[in-house]
């Protein structure tokens, strides 16, 4: 089952930051009870969903941890903005790059 997480953004592998959000999403949930609630299929057949794992909201986590940006294209929770703020602020994970470059720019950029 290929899941994307619902209203979040992470690096991409090649990115800045990219090897580092999928170890903290790795830690937040590798081996642990996770609760999967769908929402819907994306266009590459993955099931968007929201994630939480022994409890903890995965996408809320991965954005205060400063290891994705709040997908402002499908974003329904607001609140995570104030997350995301709260992360800049303290120069969290990909915050302490002085211009870090959102995903979905970084794949317009790419070929």
């Amino acid at each position: 089952l290929k899941i994307r997480v619902a209203e979040i953004d992470a690096p991409e592998k090649g990115q800045a930051f990219g090897s580092r959000s999928k170890q903290h999403l790795a830690d937040l949930c590798f081996q642990k009870r996770a609760t999967v609630t769908p929402r819907a299929t994306d266009r590459y057949q993955r099931t968007v969903a929201t994630v939480a794992c022994d409890g903890a909201d995965v996408g809320s986590e991965q954005v205060r941890a400063g290891f994705a940006w709040v997908f402002d294209r499908y974003v329904t929770d607001r609140s995570l903005y104030v997350v995301q703020d709260e992360a800049r602020s303290a120069h969290r994970g990909l915050w302490a790059d002085a211009s870090p470059v959102a995903p979905w720019d970084w794949r317009k950029s790419k070929p």
